[in-house]
C-alpha cells in the first residue's frame, strides 16, 4: 500500500501528470456537459470524474499540511455524495458544493505551487497553466450552483434549470463565458451574487493569463 502511494504521488509530482490533469478537465469542462445535454444522463460519470480530479490532488503535493487539508475535503465530499446518491432521503446539496468549491481552491493553489516550483518552463507547465483556468471555470460553476440551490435565482435567458446536478451544463458554459468575457448574451446573471461571480471570474480571465504569461516570461529569462 505504502509503494503504491508512493508511486502515485511521484507520478502527480511529474511534469507529465499535467497533460493527464488536462485529459480530466477536458472531459469534465467541454465533453460531459455535451453528454448530459444530449442524452440526459451523465450525471453519476460527472460525479465520478470530478471526485478523480480532486483525489488527485491529495497526491500532487509533498507537503503534509496540503496532504491533510485535501484528503479531508475529498472524504467529505465523497460521503456527502454517497448519502445524496444512497437510498435514503437525506440531501447536503448546498454543503456539497461549498466543499467541492473548497476542495477546488485548494487544487488551484496545489496547481500554481506546482507549476512555479522552480525556474523550468516547458510546454508541461503550459499545460498546468490551462489546468488552472480550467479549474477556475470549474470553481464557478460550482459557485453557481451553490448560489442557485440556497437563493432559487443565478442564471436566466435562453435556460431552463431544474436545481440539480442537470444544471452543470447551462453553469459550465456560463462560467466559461464570463471567465473568456466573451458574453453571448443568450445566458445573463439575474440575481446580484450570480452578477458579481460573472464579473469577478471575468476580472480572473483578463488577469490570469497576463500574470502567468508575465511569470513564465520571467523565469525563463532568469534561467536564460
Amino acid at each position: 500500500m505504502r509503494k503504491l502511494i508512493r508511486n502515485l504521488q511521484s507520478y502527480w509530482l511529474e511534469d507529465a501528470s499535467f497533460v493527464t490533469l488536462l485529459i480530466m478537465l477536458i472531459a469534465a469542462v467541454f465533453v460531459l456537459p455535451v453528454i448530459m445535454e444530449v442524452t440526459g444522463h451523465g450525471v453519476l460519470l460527472f460525479n465520478i470524474l470530478l471526485l478523480s480530479v480532486f483525489f488527485s490532488g491529495i497526491f500532487s503535493t509533498r507537503s503534509i499540511g496540503l496532504i491533510a487539508v485535501s484528503a479531508i475535503l475529498f472524504s467529505i465530499h465523497l460521503t456527502l455524495r454517497l448519502i445524496r446518491f444512497g437510498e435514503n432521503p437525506y440531501s447536503f446539496f448546498v454543503l456539497e458544493n461549498f466543499i467541492g468549491i473548497a476542495n477546488t481552491l485548494v487544487f488551484i493553489f496545489i496547481n500554481l505551487r506546482l507549476l512555479f516550483r522552480d525556474q523550468i518552463v516547458n510546454a508541461y507547465r503550459i499545460v498546468g497553466a490551462v489546468n488552472v483556468y480550467l479549474l477556475l471555470a470549474l470553481m464557478g460553476a460550482l459557485t453557481l450552483e451553490v448560489i442557485h440551490a440556497a437563493t432559487g435565482v443565478s442564471i436566466g435567458g435562453n435556460v431552463v434549470l431544474s436545481g440539480t446536478d442537470n444544471d452543470y451544463p447551462q453553469f459550465i458554459y456560463f462560467s466559461l463565458a464570463s471567465l473568456t468575457t466573451v458574453g453571448f448574451g443568450d445566458i445573463y446573471a439575474v440575481s446580484a451574487s450570480a452578477k458579481m461571480l460573472a464579473v469577478f471570474l471575468a476580472t480572473l480571465g483578463v488577469m490570469f493569463p497576463a500574470i502567468v504569461i508575465a511569470r513564465m516570461v520571467g523565469l525563463a529569462s532568469s534561467r536564460s
